[in-house]
């Protein structure tokens, strides 16, 4: 239902923002990115909104309350990262329930609090309610970016498709312990030509279709060059159902890695930067023919499924 409601909204939002640059708007970009964004003096600003719930993206019976506040932060600075905006301001929202004690919920913050002081994230404000539900954690985390920010539209047939990390298996524990990219995006939005971008939190093969049906691009991806998690390994060894390690790297979701669209010039040269201290892998290109088509280890094609965790 998200993506049908995002593009329900998208309609109703592009006579919004019609309306508003006709009254000197300042909205540059409006729904159905990784963040909206505002004129802000010379550099825009960037907001990202996130939510998790209880039952949904944790489990109280397995997930402390302090990684379940460093995740709320943690998906809205992914959000951020995939703008190429550098974090400044964040409020957060909770839906307590009413079983919950002081310092149970004193447990969560600093669980957020931890994360975005690594970040120089301020926290100034937010909500906080009691109710009969679960919990639920909310995020809304202001950034600020370069003029040529980063949007999922800007691929071009061509560009490399470069990733950041690894991917797949994520419930063994990275969907609550990842680390979000926003260093690296700063450094590369100051210093590198990136055509576009999203993060991958449904699935590489969901957000790589995004991010080219955006761009009116299609994606071929060498499936040898996919990097496949440990963690994908050791669930395609546990699990009795034919799902291979490379599956769980397509489809699992969560992996909160950077999908970018790189002319191929500037891809080699931001290999062979040294001071970028985090992995980098070109696994395809953008093309002209719509879809997304894996190409095997013998050189034969085939269609990659859009499928990941559709909300």
């Amino acid at each position: 239902m998200e993506q049908e409601f995002l593009d329900w909204l998208q309609t109703r939002q592009r006579v919004d923002v019609e309306h508003a640059a006709a009254r000197g708007g300042y909205v540059l970009l409006g729904i159905g990115d990784d963040g909206a964004v505002f004129e802000s003096g010379k550099k825009p600003l960037v907001i990202a909104c996130d939510s998790i719930a209880q039952g949904t993206h944790f489990d109280l019976n397995h997930h402390s309350l302090c990684d379940i506040g460093r995740k709320a932060i943690a998906v809205n600075l992914s959000d951020l990262a995939a703008m190429g905006a550098t974090p400044l301001v964040a409020t957060l929202s909770f839906q307590i329930p009413r079983s919950f004690s002081l310092d149970e919920v004193k447990e969560i913050f600093l669980g957020a609090e931890d994360l975005a002081n690594q970040f120089d994230l301020e926290i100034v404000g937010g909500d906080t309610n009691s109710w009969d539900g679960g919990l639920v954690v909310g995020a809304a985390l202001v950034g600020r970016a370069e003029s040529s920010f980063w949007k999922m539209s800007g691929a071009q047939a061509g560009d490399d498709i470069v990733v950041t990390g690894d991917f797949g298996g994520s419930i063994l524990g990275h969907h609550l312990k990842f680390q979000p990219c926003c260093e690296l995006a700063t450094k590369l939005a100051n210093d590198y030509k990136i055509n576009g971008a999203t993060d991958v939190s449904d699935s590489l093969a969901l957000d790589l279709s995004r991010l080219a049906s955006a761009s009116g691009c299609g994606a071929e991806v060498v499936l040898a060059k996919v990097p496949v998690s440990e963690a994908a390994r050791v669930l395609s060894a546990r699990e009795n159902n034919n799902r291979t390690a490379l599956d769980h790297a397509l489809y699992d979701g969560e992996d909160f890695q950077l999908i970018l669209a790189v002319p191929p010039d500037v891809t080699e040269r931001l290999l062979k930067d040294n001071t970028i201290n985090q992995d980098l892998t070109v696994i395809g290109k953008f093309t002209e023919r719509l879809g997304l088509i894996g190409v095997t280890s013998d050189g034969s094609s085939k269609q990659i499924d859009a499928k990941g965790y559709w909300h």
